[in-house]
């Protein structure tokens, strides 16, 4: 049994919302730059430069990379084995969430009720996904998620019958609806299969697979290949002002479901795909 004092996950979560929204992860990087070589678009490469140019004075000066510095998703897996001690858990993330965003400097987005809109001045709460895994660690992924792009997602409960060309459909229709409000080139995450809520929970967690990965599934594998490239073809490009670079990725998680559903989510998200994970 490995005891953590929750004032720990607080430190942590507290120095992981200031570095997602500094610094883009390797795999995003890397992305931006390749598409700033390759776009044909005289526009959409002067874009990509600029959104270079962007990230690299973000991480050099420690200031976010984006003015909407996103409502804190956080998912922990928790061993089985793991006690914590000192106080709620749940509290304690939520501290950390609070230190981070004041301490850091980032915008507070937050409000405590979704009609009457007063802002909570701290950035909490933060969507909190708890998974109990074997073993004595503590993994902690910090996903801030900015919501240009997040209010151009969907969920859609297709029919059986609809198959493989209905999720294709459901994946070009959403990005075409997106255009450029949700601030490309985008990361796509993709949910298939569970109920409403787990096909939702599997696109946002698909967000947070690096980019370049390939799923262990043939037909999933084939298929974020195929789509990858369609949405590419669309011709929105960087800032939807035309070009290649649509999107820099497209991640596809799956489950099992009901014999009489399918349902599919799109999680849309900006260039700006923030994520960070450490293990305790």
């Amino acid at each position: 049994m490995k005891t953590i004092l929750v004032k720990e996950i607080t430190k942590h979560i507290k120095e992981m919302c200031m570095e997602a929204n500094y610094r883009l992860s390797p795999d995003v990087k890397e992305k931006i730059c390749q598409q700033a070589e390759e776009e044909k678009n005289h526009l959409g490469k002067q874009i990509l430069s600029q959104l270079k140019e962007n990230m690299e004075i973000a991480e050099n000066e420690l200031i976010p990379i984006c003015q909407d510095t996103g409502m804190a998703v956080v998912f922990l897996k928790i061993g089985q084995d793991v006690h914590f001690e000192g106080g709620n858990l749940e509290d304690a993330v939520n501290e950390g969430i609070r230190q981070g965003y004041l301490d850091g400097y980032l915008r507070k987005s937050v409000v405590k009720d979704p009609i009457e809109r007063e802002n909570t001045k701290d950035n909490t709460p933060g969507v909190i996904h708890y998974e109990i895994v074997p073993g004595e660690n503590v993994e902690i992924t910090v996903a801030p998620k900015g919501f240009g792009s997040e209010n151009m997602s969907r969920i859609v409960m297709l029919k059986p019958a609809d198959g493989l060309d209905g999720v294709r459909k459901v994946i070009l229709d959403t990005v075409k609806l997106a255009g450029p409000n949700a601030c490309p080139p985008v990361v796509v995450g993709v949910g298939i299969g569970g109920t409403f809520e787990k096909c939702a929970l599997l696109a946002k967690k698909a967000l947070t697979r690096e980019l370049g990965t390939q799923s262990q599934i043939p037909y999933v594998r084939e298929l974020e290949k195929e789509m990858l490239e369609e949405i590419n073809k669309l011709g929105i490009g960087p800032a939807g002002l035309g070009g290649t670079a649509t999107a820099l990725g497209i991640n596809i998680e799956t489950y099992p479901t009901h014999i009489a559903g399918l349902p599919v989510a799109v999680n849309m998200c900006c260039h700006v795909n923030r994520h960070i994970t450490r293990i305790i």
